[in-house]
């Protein structure tokens, strides 16, 4: 994902007539010191260590609404809400603004640097008692003076300093957006997650209540039987014992999805509230695809927004080594001053303020070089560039850390299924093993300590297999999540929604950059097919 940050070419292709200001620079775009950005390599593995098991796809698939998978209406209904709701999201969004609104100070700065104007009008009643006041010899008379002026001072970008904080401040924009797209993914697997947390604990619940309705009934029999001098007290205790320990775990697994629901709320960007209204619809554990399809390694690089931001960050600091390098040569400016000045001492009257006789003016080029910097900003370079080196290799290990969080995922659905098989197996067995150790029992064959045993291991066979299915459920989750998919939802959105827009227009005068709900949005750019090189320069919005 290279992306060759040649200012003076996206000048061209982003000009327009109201940019004639720039043509005087467009002759110096050629020389621009500092280093061009190349995307260093990318440290990835050429197949998925799961790639081998049958039910891994290779082939390339369409993430945009993966959570789609587990056919469940309320989790599509949550994450519609995290969108339009939570808060880190929004925070994110204002961010991209920002990034916006700073790349048009950067443009900025191909136009003259500075511009000022000036005036003063002076009126002067002289003390006829003090003639030191008085040094036009006018003390039978008053007198006026004015005066206007103004200055303008360009910079010439001869060595491509603004140029490359055009880049920079480009680069740095895009990549609060793939840092918003960052936030979106990582919000949608967290919305995920803690759903299927809160399915999973709802099934253990309810598993410990049906168990809790079968030791009752077990704690039923032992009394029986201990009023009918069958057996001692030791088997009712012994029921009672283990009936009072699956009772406690239900309070325990009740105050953990209470603090799922919390963690859901937050998600939601709603405030302490029942979810009942969202969640009645129980389905249980959301069930995975029997297929899960992956693509290859090498799409990461194009995917994952964290690692689009990496890259991006890299870029933007790589064209601060370039504004660094910038000083250590001349600068080349023009400049100019203009001014009136009449005043009743000089004879003149108030209309001959701008004849001719009144107006000075002056204007050339000029140049500053401080070649006595004492190495601050050679050092100043190395201190950019040190920070870029930085960059790189956290483009490298972000890279890394994508490709092991898609392991983890895959890692998890493959074993955690075959975990299922095989706990299936357990309850089957465990389920009967009661059957049995009862019957065994009301003959008096067995003693109560074969239907304590087979209680516990039933109950305990059910709760591993509905922690077991959550987890290859949520593995499954962050498998997706690790793959990058889900931004594209916010393709055709603004990154503010229309509260904030209106907020932010009543304190401040955004123009272009924050237009109303009822006018097109300006692109949104992020980078969503190898062709895209990102948004062209923009004209500075004020």
């Amino acid at each position: 994902m290279s992306r060759d940050h040649d200012i003076s070419r996206r000048l061209r292709r982003g000009a327009s007539v109201r940019w004639g200001a720039l043509a005087l620079v467009a002759p110096l775009a050629g020389c621009a010191v500092g280093p061009n950005f190349v995307t260093p390599p990318a440290p990835v593995a050429a197949s998925w260590r799961e790639a081998h098991v049958p039910s891994i796809k290779t082939n390339r698939q369409n993430y945009r609404n993966w959570w789609t998978v587990y056919r469940d209406p309320t989790l599509n209904r949550l994450v519609d809400l995290a969108y339009e709701q939570n808060l880190t999201l929004m925070e994110a969004g204002a961010r991209v603004i920002k990034a916006r609104a700073s790349l048009g100070i950067a443009i900025g700065e191909f136009f003259p640097q500075t511009q000022q104007l000036n005036g003063s009008g002076d009126y002067m009643q002289p003390s006829r008692s003090d003639a030191t006041s008085n040094p036009y010899n006018t003390l039978d008379r008053q007198f006026w003076r004015v005066n206007l002026g103004g200055q303008v001072a360009w910079e010439l970008d001869f060595w491509g300093k603004f140029r490359r904080g055009v880049e920079s401040a480009d680069a740095a924009y895009l990549a609060t957006i793939a840092s918003y797209d960052d936030v979106l993914v990582t919000l949608i697997g967290d919305v995920a997650s803690t759903y299927i947390s809160i399915r999973t604990l709802q099934q253990q619940i309810a598993i410990a209540k049906d168990n809790v309705v079968k030791q009752k009934q077990a704690l039923a029999l032992a009394q029986a039987r201990y009023k009918g001098g069958a057996t001692s007290e030791l088997d009712p205790l012994q029921a009672e014992n283990v009936l009072a320990q699956t009772q406690s775990a239900i309070p325990q697994l009740t105050a953990q999805m209470q603090k799922q629901e919390n963690a859901l709320r937050v998600l939601l960007g709603m405030t302490p509230a029942s979810l009942d209204g969202l969640l009645a619809h129980s389905k249980g554990i959301p069930s995975t695809s029997a297929n899960v399809a992956v693509g290859i390694p090498a799409e990461l690089l194009r995917r994952r927004p964290d690692i689009r931001a990496a890259e991006l960050k890299a870029a933007a600091q790589s064209a601060q080594v370039g504004v660094a390098e910038a000083d250590l040569f001349p600068a080349f400016s023009l400049g100019g001053v203009i001014g009136t000045l009449a005043s009743s001492t000089n004879g003149h009257s108030l209309n001959q303020l701008f004849s001719p006789q009144s107006i000075t003016f002056a204007f050339g080029p000029s140049f500053s070089w401080p070649i006595l910097n004492y190495g601050q900003i050679t050092n100043n370079v190395r201190v950019q560039d040190a920070e870029l080196q930085a960059l790189l290799i956290n483009y490298q290990n972000t890279v890394l850390k994508a490709q092991r969080e898609v392991e983890d995922g895959l890692s998890a659905v493959v074993q955690g299924r075959q975990q299922v098989a095989y706990l299936k197996r357990s309850v089957t067995a465990a389920s009967q093993a009661l059957v049995i150790a009862l019957q065994q029992y009301q003959l008096g064959s067995r003693d109560f300590t074969t239907v304590l045993t087979a209680e516990q291991n039933l109950y305990q066979a059910q709760n591993n297999l509905a922690v077991a299915q959550g987890n290859v459920s949520v593995g499954l989750t962050m498998t997706y999540r690790a793959l990058g998919g889900g931004w594209q939802i916010r393709e055709g959105h603004d990154f503010v929604n229309e509260p904030t827009r209106a907020e932010m227009r009543a304190r401040t005068n955004w123009g272009d950059v924050l237009p109303p709900a009822d006018q097109p949005q300006p692109a949104a750019p992020g980078l969503p097919s190898p062709s895209d090189i990102g948004p062209t320069v923009r004209a500075p919005q004020w």
